[in-house]
C-alpha cells in the first residue's frame, strides 16, 4: 500500500491515465507503487449522424474537462490538495477509426468510430492488395473509402490520426502514436517496429492517380513504442485538460495508445504465449505469438503490443449491451413489484442462475447485434432471440444463451487460433464488465474458448490503469527493463489473479451451442434485411 497519498500528489510524484472509452471517459491517478489513489470519470455517447457514429469534437473536450474536474474533486475531497504536477500522463482511447485534419488542425469530416462498418469495399480491395486482413475499422479502410467515395476533403487532409492521438497532440503539440494503436491504422512490421515499408508503397501506388499532395507517411503519426520520447504537456495543454488552471504544464506524456494496448499492459499479457480478453460493449481477446500465423484470416486481425510484438486480435463489434438490456427488464419488473433495486444483486442473482442451466442452453438461441458484427459477415444487426416448440424455455437458459451470446463471436475467431493454427497460451487474462459477477464470466468464457481464464482484483481498473503504468514506464524505468519485465517485477509482482478452468461438460455444451449459432446465422441476416 502507498504511505502517503497526499506527499504523492504535492510533491508531483503522482501519474495520470486518462482513456475514452465507448461509453465512459476514466482518469486514474497512481503512486509511485502504481497503485491507483485517486479517480474521475464522465459517462457520454456516441451519436449516430447521416448513417455514421461519430462523437463530436466538443463532446470529446467537454468530456475529458469533465473527467478531469472530477478527478480534481476526488482528490479534494479524499487528501485536501490540488493537483499541480505531475511525474508522467498517459491517454489511451478505442483503437482505430477516421480523424482527418487540414493544416489548420480544423477537423474535415465527422470522427468515424470504429464501430462504423460502411468501409466493406475498401478492407476487401486493400486486403487483396497487402495480402494481409484489413479490417473495416481500421484507419486506412476509412481513408480508402473517403478516397472511393469521392469525398471532397480527401484532398485536404494534413493529418490523420485515432482519437488517443489526437488527444496527444493537442495537449503536446507532437503527432505521434503508440505502436499498438498505429497497428490499427497501417499493418505494423514487427521487425522494424514501424509502418509496413511494401504496405505504404502499394497504397500510394494505388491512390497516386487521384493526384494528391500527400503521402501516406506524410499525413500519418510518427510510430513510438512504450518508454520512447512522445513529448511534454504544453500550457496549452495543460489548460484544455484542466480549465481550473491549477495543473502545470512540463510534464512528459507517454506514447498514446490503443484500449487494446492498455488492456495487454493493465492484465499483464504482453510476453509471448499470454493473452487477455477484453469484455465490455464490446469484447477482443489478444493473443502475443510466438510466430507469425500461416495465412491472413478475415475474422483475426494482426496488432501489436505495446512494445510492438505480433498479437493476434479477434474483435467483436458487440458484448454486453444486449445481455445488460435483458438484465434491466428484470430491474423494471422488480421495481414494479415495489422491490428496493440493487444492480449488483440483480447482476448476481440472473448470472449465478444461468449456470444451473442446461450446458447447451436448452436449445435456446440469442445474437447480440446491437450493431454489425464483421466476424459473422453482418453489417448492420439486430438483437434477436429465438425458441422452437421443443426448447427447455426457463430462466436459467435463457440468460446461459444470453451470457453465451455475449461471447460466441469471439469463440468463432478464437476456434481458428487454437485449433487451426496451433497457437499455444500458457495464461489468458479476462477484464471488463462481463466478469463484474464473481466466476461466472470466467467459467462461461473458459468453456468458451476451451482454455483457464484468470481474473485480477486490478483488471477491474481498466485502461486508465493500462495506460498510467505506460507513462509510469516512461519515467520510472531507471534500470532498462523490457515492457514485459517491468510488468513482471515492478507492477505485478507474481500475481496472476484468481484462475477457472473450463469443465468438460461446459465445453461440449458451448460447441452444441455454437454449431446452431452458426446454423442459425441466416435468420439473423433475414432480421437484418427486413429491419427499418
Amino acid at each position: 500500500m502507498t504511505n502517503n497519498p497526499k506527499a504523492t500528489i504535492q510533491e508531483g510524484k503522482a501519474i495520470l491515465g486518462i482513456e475514452f472509452g465507448s461509453t465512459r471517459i476514466k482518469a486514474v491517478l497512481i503512486d509511485e507503487n502504481n497503485i491507483p489513489i485517486a479517480q474521475g470519470s464522465h459517462e457520454w455517447e456516441n451519436q449516430l449522424i447521416d448513417g455514421l457514429w461519430t462523437y463530436s469534437i466538443e463532446a470529446i473536450w467537454n468530456g475529458v474537462q469533465n473527467c478531469y474536474a472530477d478527478l480534481r474533486a476526488n482528490v479534494k475531497s479524499k487528501y485536501d490538495v490540488e493537483i499541480e504536477q505531475l511525474a508522467a500522463i498517459g491517454v489511451s482511447a478505442m483503437m482505430h477509426g477516421y480523424m482527418a485534419f487540414n493544416e489548420k488542425q480544423e477537423i474535415l469530416a465527422p470522427f468515424r468510430t470504429w464501430r462504423n462498418t460502411n468501409t466493406a469495399e475498401a478492407a476487401a480491395k486493400l486486403s487483396e492488395l497487402f495480402h494481409f486482413n484489413i479490417p473495416l475499422r481500421w484507419s486506412i479502410s476509412h481513408l480508402y473509402q473517403a478516397i472511393l467515395n469521392k469525398e471532397d476533403h480527401v484532398g485536404d487532409i494534413n493529418f490523420l490520426t485515432t482519437l488517443a492521438g489526437y488527444i496527444h497532440w493537442q495537449i503536446t503539440g507532437k503527432r505521434v502514436l503508440g505502436v499498438g494503436d498505429a497497428s490499427g491504422m497501417l499493418p505494423i512490421d514487427s521487425k522494424t517496429k514501424n509502418y509496413d515499408a511494401e504496405m505504404i508503397r502499394k497504397f500510394d501506388e494505388l491512390v497516386s492517380p487521384y493526384g494528391f499532395d500527400w503521402k501516406i507517411t506524410d499525413i500519418l503519426p510518427q510510430v513510438l513504442s512504450a518508454g520512447e520520447d512522445a513529448g511534454t504537456l504544453t500550457a496549452e495543454g495543460a489548460k484544455r485538460l484542466d480549465i481550473s488552471g491549477h495543473l502545470k504544464p512540463g510534464t512528459p506524456v507517454c506514447p498514446p495508445e490503443g484500449d487494446a494496448g492498455t488492456g495487454m499492459v493493465a492484465t499483464n499479457a504482453v510476453r509471448k504465449r499470454t493473452g487477455n480478453v477484453s469484455a465490455g460493449t464490446s469484447s477482443f481477446s489478444m493473443i502475443v505469438l510466438e510466430k507469425a500465423l500461416s495465412r491472413p484470416y478475415e475474422m483475426i486481425d494482426m496488432v501489436t503490443t505495446p512494445d510492438g510484438s505480433p498479437v493476434a486480435m479477434v474483435h467483436c463489434n458487440n458484448c454486453t449491451s444486449d445481455l445488460n438490456a435483458w438484465v434491466n427488464i428484470f430491474k423494471e419488473y422488480q421495481e414494479l413489484l415495489g422491490i428496493p433495486v440493487d444492480m449488483n444483486e440483480v447482476f448476481g442473482k440472473l448470472y449465478n442462475h444461468a449456470l444451473k442451466g442446461d450446458a447447451d442452453c436448452g436449445g435456446l438461441m440469442a445474437y447480440n447485434y446491437i450493431s454489425g458484427e464483421p466476424v459473422t459477415g453482418l453489417a448492420d444487426g439486430r438483437p434477436l432471440f429465438m425458441r422452437s416448440a421443443k426448447s427447455k424455455f426457463n430462466l436459467a437458459n435463457f440468460m446461459r444463451a444470453n451470457l453465451y451470446a455475449s461471447v460466441g463471436v469471439l469463440k468463432i475467431g478464437n476456434d481458428i487460433l487454437f485449433n487451426d493454427e496451433k497457437v499455444k497460451v500458457d495464461r489468458i487474462t479476462g477484464h471488463g464488465g462481463l466478469f463484474k459477477t464473481p466466476g461466472v464470466g470466467q467459467r462461461i468464457l473458459a468453456a468458451a474458448i476451451n482454455s483457464p481464464i484468470s481474473v485480477m482484483e486490478t483488471a477491474g481498473e481498466g485502461g486508465a490503469w493500462g495506460i498510467a503504468l505506460l507513462a509510469g514506464y516512461l519515467v520510472n524505468n531507471k534500470s532498462k527493463m523490457n515492457l514485459a519485465d517491468y510488468l513482471d517485477k515492478k507492477v505485478f509482482a507474481g500475481n496472476t489473479g484468481v484462475e477457472i478452468a473450463p469443465t468438460k461438460e461446459d465445453v461440449e455444451g458451448f460447441n452444441e451451442y455454437i454449431k446452431e449459432y452458426q446454423n442459425c446465422l441466416p435468420v439473423e441476416q433475414e432480421a437484418v434485411k427486413l429491419k427499418k
